[in-house]
């Protein structure tokens, strides 16, 4: 009798192991199956927005070797870095938002008690610039041609300009 309770404690030991041997070997395959799975929607969707941001980055002055080769000739005696240029012509752009009366290049006069002022700037190439301008309760959108003069002063003119209604 004693021998039989031990063989079947035996076997239920042996049975119990199996068991949990193998739970615990699919679990870790089940598990490293799941961590590639994502890892793969990861890299597809960092991949994706890789993508969108070139393309949203298309039109810019940081990507136009055309644009910046205007800047940088081959046969010029005087270059200027584009990298250090951007902040310049935006900086320039958005002190005039100090203006009394709001930043002349939005192309619109003041409607409310409140100035139109420049919140965002985006160099497009070596001559355009789009920016979003608001006074707070009206929004609008600015398109503006810049020249970067000899002296190295930057002029501005507003091209076209657009007030979105309330």
């Amino acid at each position: 009798m004693k021998k039989s309770l031990l063989l079947y404690l035996f076997i239920i030991l042996l049975l119990l192991n199996v068991f949990t041997y193998m739970y615990f070997s699919k679990e870790l395959a089940f598990e490293n199956n799941k961590t590639a799975k994502m890892e793969a929607k990861l890299k597809k969707n960092v991949d994706n927005a890789n993508a969108k941001l070139v393309d949203a980055n298309y039109f810019s002055l940081e990507n136009n070797e055309n644009a910046q080769n205007y800047f940088n000739p081959d046969n010029a005696t005087k270059t200027i870095q584009v990298e250090k240029l951007i902040p310049v012509v935006t900086e320039k752009l958005m002190d005039l938002n100090e203006n009394p009366k709001g930043n002349p290049y939005t192309g619109q006069d003041q409607i409310g008690t409140n100035k139109f002022i420049i919140n965002k700037v985006k160099i497009l190439n070596h001559r355009w610039i789009i920016a979003d301008f608001s006074d707070g309760e009206y929004w609008g959108e600015v398109l503006i041609k810049y020249f970067v003069n000899d002296d190295e002063t930057v002029s501005f003119e507003t091209f076209q300009s657009l007030l979105y209604q309330k």
